[in-house]
């Protein structure tokens, strides 16, 4: 009963194709055929330039009242209300800075965290040397320390050397990395000796992100090496090449420009 049951829906179904293809084509009289026919493209429209109804970021001196209200998101950078906490720094502007900063000396990992993506939505040029502090603090947690790194040479790199030296000597290795990893960002010849140093760190991956900064930075090719599969003792045999090298050009030796991909014809 099933494979007739099936098979009746089936032979209804292609009955109802044939009348449906038969009215369209006309089948059977030619001359009540429908043909179907592509009809020309018509573009869509040019955006249209919709009117900017964004409320622009504080750009004067907190008032008193405004100041409190700082004050006061401060606890909310953790919660529900994280993200409009976080908004509401932003649109406080470039003075809240100085309010915001102290987020980063509070008990929650997560309020300092979000301090310091505030701070990159903001662009506050004036928290990077807050973000240097907590990336140099040994006693802040790896991912508190990482991210402080990372949006302070995004701001202003010019300070990150000092934060890279330290991280770079660090017990985590997941902070050395991170040290070995932004320093490629940081067109600074000071972070070169310190890269050339964690070449022959205890872990692989840490020194095989030294190893790529500096091809990055300085663009100098050593003889081949098997960086991916190398030991520690290696690396500490490779790393004299590097050693030489730093020597005979640290006096003159200037970052080239960074490459830029090339356009695809």
């Amino acid at each position: 009963m099933k494979r007739t049951y099936v098979g009746a829906i089936g032979a209804a179904v292609l009955l109802c194709l044939s009348w449906g293809m038969d009215i369209v084509y006309g089948w059977s009289d030619p001359e009540r055929a429908v043909w179907p026919v592509q009809l020309p493209y018509e573009a869509p429209p040019g955006n249209q330039d919709a009117p900017d109804v964004s409320v622009p970021p504080n750009t004067n001196p907190l008032t008193p009242e405004e100041l409190t209200r700082a004050e006061d998101l401060l606890p909310l950078l953790e919660g529900k209300q994280e993200f409009w906490a976080m908004g509401e720094f932003v649109h406080l502007g470039e003075s809240s800075i100085p309010v915001l900063v102290k987020a980063l000396a509070m008990p929650s990992p997560r309020v300092r965290y979000n301090a310091i993506e505030t701070l990159s939505m903001m662009k506050g040029v004036s928290g990077v040397p807050a973000l240097i502090g907590t990336a140099k603090d040994v006693n802040e947690i790896p991912r508190v320390r990482e991210h402080a790194l990372r949006v302070a040479i995004r701001l202003d790199p010019s300070k990150a050397p000092e934060a890279i030296e330290v991280m770079a000597k660090d017990l985590n290795p997941s902070v050395r990395k991170a040290a070995a990893f932004e320093a490629r960002y940081v067109r600074q010849t000071a972070v070169i000796p310190v890269l050339i140093s964690m070449v022959t760190d205890d872990e692989r991956f840490v020194a095989l992100s030294a190893v790529h900064s500096l091809w990055i930075l300085t663009r100098y090719e050593t003889e081949f090496h098997d960086w991916d599969t190398s030991t520690k003792q290696d690396r500490a045999v490779w790393v004299s090449e590097w050693v030489q090298w730093w020597d005979d050009h640290k006096e003159v030796f200037e970052i080239p420009e960074p490459q830029r991909p090339k356009r695809k014809p």
